[in-house]
């Protein structure tokens, strides 16, 4: 059985593409590519399965059309849609190792840079637009959502599990 925590999240499959079981892909890496991957890693109900690769073609910088082994049709295709799609760490090229995922900091302890009062636990991330939010729950017990920029976020301690933030004045009174 494959674990989370030996994958990381590389892309989400979009609608078919034409009747032939071919459907359309967005990526963050294009780690595949890179590699002599057989596979890609779906994520459905939950459970980490393999599928391989029959064939795809770049449709841009961060799109392409791919083609699994046993999946013929439109509609079978069109159950995989919005599905999140992941690689294996043990075939990666080794560009990841230093770079932490999204689903990497669920779990860390988000602190306030201004004064170094924890703000909450991040139990979630929404990466699914263009502004990636994370999904906090604070020490007062409430969901908060925050903004992931690269221009908030001030550290991120691996070791400690801690991410710290300078969060915009009157955003957690929202």
């Amino acid at each position: 059985m494959i674990r989370k925590e030996e994958v990381f999240k590389i892309g989400v499959l979009g609608k078919p593409h034409g009747i032939n079981g071919e459907m359309g892909m967005t990526f963050s890496d294009d780690v595949f590519d890179r590699t002599d991957a057989d596979y890609l890693v779906l994520l459905i109900d939950g459970i980490m399965i393999p599928f391989f690769i029959e064939e795809y073609r770049f449709r841009g910088t961060e799109t392409l059309i791919i083609k699994f082994f046993d999946i013929d049709n439109s509609e079978k295709a069109r159950e995989f849609t919005g599905t999140e799609v992941y690689f294996p760490k043990l075939l990666s090229d080794g560009q990841e190792d230093d770079v932490v995922t999204w689903n990497d900091i669920i779990g860390y302890t988000m602190k306030d840079d201004a004064d170094d009062s924890i703000i909450g636990t991040i139990f979630a991330v929404d990466d699914s637009t263009v502004n990636v939010l994370f999904s906090v729950k604070t020490t007062d017990g409430r969901d908060v959502l925050i903004p992931a920029s690269e221009e908030l976020i001030t550290a991120v301690d691996q070791d400690n599990k801690i991410i710290k933030i300078a969060i915009p004045e009157g955003l957690l009174d929202i």
